[in-house]
């Protein structure tokens, strides 16, 4: 039921965000300019104006006009009601205005529209737009409607509600605007006098109702702003009934945080046989090749070897047509933009659901190692062989532990295992190692393995673990000065070792998801701060326990045969 706000405008209870300055709307006046945030403004285009496209033009028929305006599809399809605007791709980078007409990715996401609705994309795909503008559309048309977006931070929003929300509201045909007054406007809300609907960009939800929610670039919320990603999800999401509408969008940011897990759900329904419930997700994936404008003349463009097989790969995979003009686009892309760092053209424009996670977020600190070593096919079936196995530990008191189990061949280091515990003692991880029946090489402990303490009779981890696991060779690895250091050693070695898929799936999963601590206050990344939050640092410092016995030459003397095998000195007894 409708309720008086303290500033006496209409309002249901449940609204987006926190409250914002009303102005009051006076008739007749263009509201970007009542918002100050008025396109005739230097800051806030540039200086020589979007150019404009004109729009269809309305029925001149006033059945005809209410025939097509009580027509959904006609109000976004014709080009006649909204206009946006569009970045220009020319030299000046000058910006036009258009009427807005869904282009192919767009207007299959229309056709599939669901209850609930997760988005995989490839950038500048024009979502954010194009659900800005039906849920515009859906708050002018139904009464007592709460439409709401919700961006990763209030710039973001603001943006959002100037550039899309209120530009197209503003820039209706004068006679349909007139159709719908405004009763209350703010920086990110329009309340509609007529039906007593709105429309707000927050960046997060607060009680009440919600009948269509969009969240922008959930996959960056879930990357940097963990609390707020849960916020979403247990109050956001929950304001919103069955009846609704959710759609949830995003370039992929690795496989860690809540956006990858909803995916992960929702492609599982993809295969099944079942209808989705009104509570699932549909799942919609929309990759680089989809969009027409993603092409350029392909002459004087060299495409390699490795990417013509690419090409014919993802062709061969999603029974799709990748033409010259296409592949020439995308080298170029690649080559100019994305030198160096071909993860992150994966995340931005990904070929594939699973490439698009192929990557690891902004930050992470083995993102361009681990597409080596994938691309070099060291991710695959290893097999234990009859050799001495080496472990390398990182061992929590309070937090968890994590080991990684490994061969050498040769040349060749063979990781055959993974295995993380939280909350256990160190006789649980003998207990481990003990069942798993490997015949052992040697035992690389962190640093702090040779401190005693009181709380442990006196004794040091290494201690502790030659007595339960008598006969057996333990080292120490010294500590390094700087976590770069040991990054480096890591990311060096990375790259040149081998990974069975199954044995070491979670561990390469920590690996992957091993970041940067994001600073709020800087906005950038930490590069000798960790992020701890996700689980991943133990498994990351464990394989750097390796790397950096590797740089010290601590495994330069462990022969692969069984000449090399080390017996530990006899265990002291206490």
């Amino acid at each position: 039921m409708a309720t008086k706000t303290k500033r006496g405008a209409l309002q249901e209870p449940g609204s987006l965000d926190e409250d914002d300055a009303v102005i009051q709307v006076e008739q007749g006046r263009d509201l970007d300019a009542q918002l100050d945030c008025s396109w005739d403004k230097a800051a806030k285009r540039p200086k020589r104006g979007p150019h404009v496209m004109p729009a269809a033009q309305l029925p001149t028929n006033e059945q005809e006009l209410a025939r097509c305006l009580a027509d959904p599809e006609w109000r976004l399809f014709s080009g006649a009601l909204y206009q946006i605007i569009v970045k220009g791709d020319g030299e000046d980078d000058e910006s036009f205005v258009q009427p807005f007409i869904p282009n192919r990715a767009q207007r299959r996401f229309i056709r599939r529209l669901w209850h609930r609705n997760l988005i995989l994309k490839a950038r500048q795909l024009g979502f954010t737009t194009l659900i800005a503008i039906m849920w515009l559309d859906h708050a002018l048309w139904n009464a007592n409607q709460r439409c709401g977006m919700i961006a990763q931070d209030r710039e973001t929003a603001e943006a959002i509600f100037r550039d899309k929300v209120v530009f197209a509201y503003d820039h209706l045909p004068e006679e349909i605007r007139e159709r719908f007054p405004l009763a209350r406007a703010s920086t990110k809300e329009l309340l509609f006098a007529h039906n007593n609907s709105s429309m707000r960009v927050a960046t997060s939800v607060r009680g009440g109702t919600i009948h269509r929610l969009h969240v922008s670039e959930f996959g960056k919320i879930c990357a940097k702003f963990p609390q707020k990603a849960e916020e979403v999800v247990t109050g956001s999401f929950q304001a919103v009934p069955l009846s609704g509408i959710i759609v949830v969008e995003s370039t992929a940011e690795g496989t860690d945080g809540e956006f990858y897990k909803m995916c992960q759900r929702a492609q599982s329904l993809v295969t099944g046989k079942a209808l989705l419930t009104r509570s699932q997700y549909r799942f919609h994936f929309y990759a680089w090749w989809q969009d027409p404008s993603y092409t350029m003349d392909p002459a004087g463009v060299n495409i390699s070897d490795e990417l013509v097989d690419y090409f014919n790969e993802i062709e061969q995979l999603m029974g799709c047509k990748i033409d010259g003009g296409q592949r020439a686009w995308y080298a170029e892309k690649q080559r100019n933009d994305f030198a160096g760092a071909e993860e992150r053209m994966w995340r931005e424009y990904p070929s594939t659901p699973a490439e698009a996670f192929q990557q690891s977020v902004a930050g992470n600190y083995f993102a361009k190692e681990l597409m080596i070593l994938r691309k070099r096919g060291g991710i695959t079936q290893v097999p234990t062989l009859d050799l001495p196995v080496y472990t390398f530990w990182d061992i929590g008191r309070r937090d968890g532990t994590a080991i990684w189990f490994m061969q050498m061949l040769g040349q060749e280091d063979r990781f055959i295992g993974y295995y993380e515990g939280h909350n256990e003692d160190l006789r649980h991880y003998a207990h481990e190692l003990q069942k798993r029946g490997y015949l052992y090489g040697a035992h690389f402990l962190p640093h702090d393995g040779d401190q005693k303490k009181l709380s442990d009779y006196n004794r040091s981890v290494k201690e502790q673990l030659q007595i339960l696991l008598p006969g057996q060779a333990f080292f120490v690895v010294p500590v390094v000065s700087q976590l770069m250091t040991g990054i480096y050693s890591a990311r060096k070695h990375l790259k040149t070792a081998w990974f069975d898929l199954d044995g070491t799936k979670e561990g390469i999963e920590r690996l992957a998801n091993y970041k940067k601590k994001w600073s709020t206050s800087e906005a950038r990344f930490l590069d000798e701060t960790p992020d701890k939050s996700n689980g991943c640092s133990e498994g990351a410092d464990a394989f750097r326990q390796y790397a950096q016995a590797k740089e010290l030459g601590l495994l330069s003397n462990l022969a692969t045969s069984s000449k090399g095998y080390i017996e530990a000195p006899a265990p002291v007894c206490y």
